[in-house]
């Protein structure tokens, strides 16, 4: 359970404020389908963690027994200092907005999360845990969990919530999380 757990909160607390929030947010003011901009979210995440926590699971043994906390312990450290820059959006117009909500939002989120921190995070998870599916599901429920807010509610919610004061906090939230995590694997706590 723990793969499970680590990887659902670090996926929906490294979403804060990343441009797949912003993406949502594009995306639902140009359609009106929620329900299909949810589905593409979906499928897009579960093929792109998926092919991330197969590679984790591969580049896993390769990593020296005992380094597995201070590597995820240390990928919480450098999610943290990645969330305090702010992420721009980049969803102009773009050619895929014509095939409609789904395939729009399915292509663009799987384009948005390569290479993004939450792609690079189910990576070290599925390392660090031999445990692939929890993985995949986790970080999949946890991009949901951050995204479908956006998407049903986003307008109201950043009339209440600043982004730059939720990207602090998600900041300190993954901070705490690498030192845990870290102490947890020298045996502190």
């Amino acid at each position: 359970m723990d793969a499970f757990i680590s990887s659902f909160t670090g996926v929906a607390i490294a979403e804060i404020g990343d441009k797949t929030q912003l993406l949502s947010l594009f995306l639902a003011a140009r359609f009106r389908a929620r329900g299909a901009i949810v589905a593409g979210i979906l499928v897009a995440t579960l093929l792109n963690h998926a092919a991330s926590a197969w590679f984790g699971a591969w580049v896993a043994q390769f990593i020296p027994a005992g380094w597995h906390a201070w590597l995820l312990g240390g990928s919480f450290i450098a999610v943290a200092l990645w969330l305090l820059i702010p992420d721009k959006d980049d969803s102009e117009e773009n050619a895929m907005l014509k095939y409609g909500a789904f395939a729009a939002s399915t292509v663009l989120f799987f384009l948005a999360e390569i290479g993004d921190k939450t792609q690079i995070a189910t990576v070290i998870l599925a390392a660090t845990y031999d445990a692939t599916t929890l993985v995949i599901i986790g970080t999949t429920l946890g991009m949901l969990a951050a995204n479908v807010p956006v998407v049903y509610f986003g307008k109201y919610i950043l009339e209440v919530v600043p982004l730059d004061w939720a990207r602090r906090v998600a900041c300190g939230v993954f901070m705490l999380l690498g030192v845990l995590t870290i102490a947890k694997g020298m045996a502190w706590i």
